[in-house]
């Protein structure tokens, strides 16, 4: 069951962060500004699509990549359930702080105001907070090397983000920002 709930979850956060990308085209943003800076952002969709697929395999006993699994109690996968579910619920709210400012990537030319309500009050990068919680919930219900190097390559990918993203909010909003970051933490 709980492998069939994570599934559910992964495909919940990809389908939200696609209505959201479609809601900002509809009110005439460009929300995508993904590798627009950073051309090596283009590693990230195969490695997505390659932990969707294991996900996948494993769900329906598919051919997949890693083999063995650690050992882990049981239980251990409902929480992992409970962990994704809490970041999706996270992913939601930060999704609805964001209000017309969400992008894919940094964007130069149309950088919006800085958000610092809803979720961004509690944390500055929930949107990555949240992803990293969906991993650690991949993980925990299934719990093998590859999704293990999954969290680890994750998390090391989103701090990598969150630093990029801001240098440029430290650069673009100057004392604004750092007196935010004075207030709320880097994650949580």
């Amino acid at each position: 069951m709980q492998k069939y709930l994570i599934l559910i979850n992964f495909i919940l956060l990809i389908l939200m962060i696609i209505s959201k990308v479609v809601i900002m085209k509809s009110h005439g943003k460009e929300p995508v500004k993904f590798a627009k800076t950073h051309k090596s952002d283009y590693l990230i969709p195969p490695f997505a699509l390659l932990c969707l697929y294991q996900i996948f395999a494993h769900a329906f006993d598919l051919p997949r990549l890693c083999g063995g699994h650690l050992e882990a109690p049981a239980v251990l996968s409902w929480f992992g359930v409970i962990v994704s579910l809490a970041g999706l619920c996270l992913l939601l709210w930060a999704l609805i702080s964001f209000k017309h400012s969400f992008r894919i990537g940094i964007d130069n030319e149309n950088p919006d105001q800085l958000i610092t309500t809803g979720a961004f009050a509690v944390s500055r990068n929930p949107v990555y907070f949240a992803f990293a919680l969906n991993v650690l919930g991949v993980f925990l219900v299934f719990p093998c090397w590859f999704f293990l190097a999954f969290l680890l390559a994750g998390c090391a990918l989103f701090h990598r983000q969150v630093l990029r993203e801001e240098e440029f909010l430290r650069a673009h909003y100057g004392e604004d920002f750092i007196k935010y970051c004075s207030k709320v933490r880097r994650y949580i």
